[in-house]
């Protein structure tokens, strides 16, 4: 559903004018709520909010009800004139579901279907967009039941913010806590963008490649194949029509997009080739093997004690350069992961495959890139035009390079003077 195009009643200041129920349940991090509020008014959101009577203990519907400047909703049986409401009325009303936090509980609950109190009672009803934000302790965060709910939920079609890391208020260090309001506000606007790709056809390659050297062992990376998938995601909800070339990675196949799963480098290398007629975007996100074993074993190798075996390297296909040499192509959208001489070496790249936009991304810093939600990018075009964007997790990141690449689209197609 996309934001309203008239001003959102309820109150929300001017801007991104859409309809958000908040939905806040029982963890130490609902104290961020009244301020979450403030952002996603900010943004011009009208804001309606609904606590769970756990989230009630950790902050104050009267506050809540103060910067929203309506009731708040705890007991689903409540006095209209008290916060109560019919959450079929409310449903209607609303174009985004928005539950932060979201508690191991209360994602169990939404997963399976239980409406038991006020919150998982309108959830049911709710038909606009869901977005949760998870925020628990890392071991229940990492708990199998958790991560299977989770996944459950973005098959669905349900968009996440994936928790940040540090300090919790149990006393323990990692994944887990709720991101700064301010973040999340940012994560609405976004997702309520400008369908400003409708029927712009997208190719996007997304993983690693596996290059065989016996029927147990292969040479690979540590792509894991989320940015790829979220660019893939981002430009599905711009309008844009969307095929998926994927390598082999652990992520659910995002809905309403065209996937077609390879294993090897030259498998993505004929996909790629076999399907970019046709298309008017491809941005090459995967993380192709350079080099594979000239032959693979057909048996295992099994271990010598006085040798190691000797496993000679051929080059493979290489997409970029067989797309950039073709005299019609797509735009294109390189990726760049480099460890060193970040810039130069992205902006050679750019040149030498004579693609649009490269992003280029250091690899070699532990907390972005390979197997991180997050991470942190500069995009270079041709003319030398250079973008930096600071560290921010992969969805928000693809959302800000689809910005780019639809303004260049919208300027080449714009009329020359």
């Amino acid at each position: 559903m996309a934001a309203r195009a008239t001003r959102a009643r309820g109150g929300g200041r001017p801007g991104l004018r859409v309809n958000i129920v908040l939905g806040v349940s029982g963890g130490i991090a609902a104290y961020k709520a009244p301020d979450l509020v403030r952002r996603l008014q900010d943004i011009g959101a009208a804001v309606r909010v609904i606590l769970t009577p756990n989230a009630a203990r950790f902050v104050s519907p009267l506050s809540l009800a103060a910067v929203s400047n309506h009731g708040v909703i705890i007991d689903q049986w409540g006095d209209p004139s008290s916060g109560g409401v019919d959450h079929i009325e409310l449903a209607r009303w609303a174009d985004l579901l928005l539950i932060a936090p979201a508690t191991a509980n209360i994602i169990a609950k939404l997963a399976t279907g239980i409406a038991d109190d006020a919150l998982t009672t309108y959830a049911v009803a709710h038909r606009g967009r869901l977005l949760i934000v998870p925020a628990m302790n890392t071991s229940m965060l990492l708990h199998p039941t958790v991560v299977a709910n989770l996944e459950l939920l973005r098959s669905r079609g349900v968009a996440l913010i994936e928790p940040d890391s540090g300090l919790l208020a149990c006393g323990d260090e990692g994944a887990g806590r709720m991101p700064d309001p301010q973040v999340i506000a940012r994560h609405v606007q976004m997702l309520f963008a400008d369908r400003n790709l409708q029927g712009t056809r997208f190719l996007v390659t997304a993983g690693p490649t596996r290059e065989a050297i016996d029927p147990v062992r292969y040479i690979s990376n540590r792509s894991s194949g989320r940015m790829g998938y979220a660019i893939a995601a981002a430009a599905r909800d711009r309008g844009a029509s969307v095929t998926l070339v994927t390598g082999p990675t652990a992520l659910v196949r995002p809905p309403g997009i065209e996937v077609i799963e390879v294993t090897s480098a030259q498998e993505m290398f004929d996909a790629v080739m076999q399907n970019v007629d046709g298309h008017d975007v491809i941005v090459k996100a995967a993380a192709v093997a350079d080099y594979r074993p000239v032959s693979a074993a057909p048996q295992k190798i099994k271990k010598e004690h006085d040798s190691a075996p000797v496993i000679a390297l051929e080059r493979t296909g290489d997409i970029l350069e067989a797309i950039g040499a073709r005299s019609r192509r797509p735009f294109i959208v390189a990726f760049a992961a480099e460890t060193e001489q970040i810039v130069q070496h992205a902006g050679e790249k750019l040149q030498r495959k004579n693609a649009d936009l490269i992003v280029a991304n250091d690899v070699s810093d532990a907390a972005i890139g390979f197997d991180s939600p997050d991470n942190a990018v500069t995009i270079l075009d041709r003319s030398g035009e250079v973008l930096h964007i600071p560290k921010t997790s992969k969805e928000i990141l693809a959302r800000q390079i689809l910005d780019v690449v639809a303004a260049r689209l919208a300027s080449a197609q714009s009329p020359q003077e």
